[in-house]
């Protein structure tokens, strides 16, 4: 058998070799931020803090790609309601146009069906995705990433590298003890957290604020459970009235001034 570091040096040396990398670089030489929304565990409301914030930003003016590479659970689709709209082959995929934000997900190739990959074919999948997708020119590209820190995670650090990450967490301690192992993992490899977002408050705690104080990891702000969240889902006019909604597109303010961004 051999060693995992063994594999892993395999692994490494094959995607050296696949032409489809350098193919990457170019399809997001035109993106000015790379915001990869992530979280330690499922479960935390991850991909509905990415639809939010993607769509907050396009009404702000901006340029905005929507990115779901949540290979086995997407989910960004059912929220804001892609419905048929498809993408346009032209050297590569053009991703369409949702709600003013450039959008592309595994489900324009899966459908409905599971998608069951694994190890290098789970790669494959996602250099394949992120080689084929021309995003043009964006202000923000927004990524739902795989949750947790899996080979998905690791591949995506790897293939992207100008990504900064925007954690998101629940209250729960359990919760943030897997944010904890992500930040590590983050700093070790010197990425950049833009902060954490707070997400299903029910209850006054400063536990996450505290925490991530000492973790040296800016706190966005909080968002409190929305009762009224699901029966929003999959109509963009009843999800930009929910309370949730409307406490992200403040934070988006926060988020701004975090990454210092203007306008061009």
């Amino acid at each position: 058998m051999k060693s995992s570091s063994k594999w892993g040096n395999d692994v490494v040396n094959d995607k050296l070799k696949d032409v489809r990398l350098s193919v990457i670089d170019e399809r997001i030489r035109d993106v000015k931020n790379v915001i990869a929304v992530s979280s330690g565990k499922g479960g935390v409301g991850k991909s509905l803090v990415a639809s939010a914030l993607s769509l907050s930003l396009a009404r702000r003016g901006y340029g905005v790609g929507l990115f779901d590479l949540d290979l086995t659970s997407p989910s960004t689709h059912i929220i804001l309601d892609v419905k048929d709209a498809q993408p346009i082959e032209d050297r590569g995929i053009v991703p369409p146009k949702i709600h003013g934000i450039s959008y592309m997900s595994i489900t324009y190739y899966s459908r409905d069906k599971p998608t069951p990959l694994r190890g290098r074919d789970f790669s494959n999948a996602l250099i394949e995705l992120m080689a084929i997708t021309r995003w043009g020119t964006l202000d923000f590209l927004i990524i739902d990433m795989p949750p947790g820190i899996s080979d998905a995670t690791l591949d995506i650090i790897g293939l992207i590298k100008r990504s900064k990450f925007l954690i998101i967490t629940t209250p729960s301690k359990l919760a943030f003890e897997t944010v904890k192992k992500l930040i590590k993992l983050l700093s070790d490899l010197h990425i950049e957290i833009i902060g954490i977002i707070e997400n299903m408050k029910i209850k006054e705690s400063d536990f996450i604020k505290v925490n991530a104080d000492k973790l040296g990891v800016k706190y966005l702000g909080e968002v409190n459970f929305d009762e009224n969240l699901e029966d929003a889902l999959g109509d963009v006019d009843k999800f930009s009235n929910t309370e949730f909604f409307k406490r992200i597109d403040g934070i988006v303010e926060e988020l701004l001034k975090a990454l210092a961004f203007e306008a061009q």
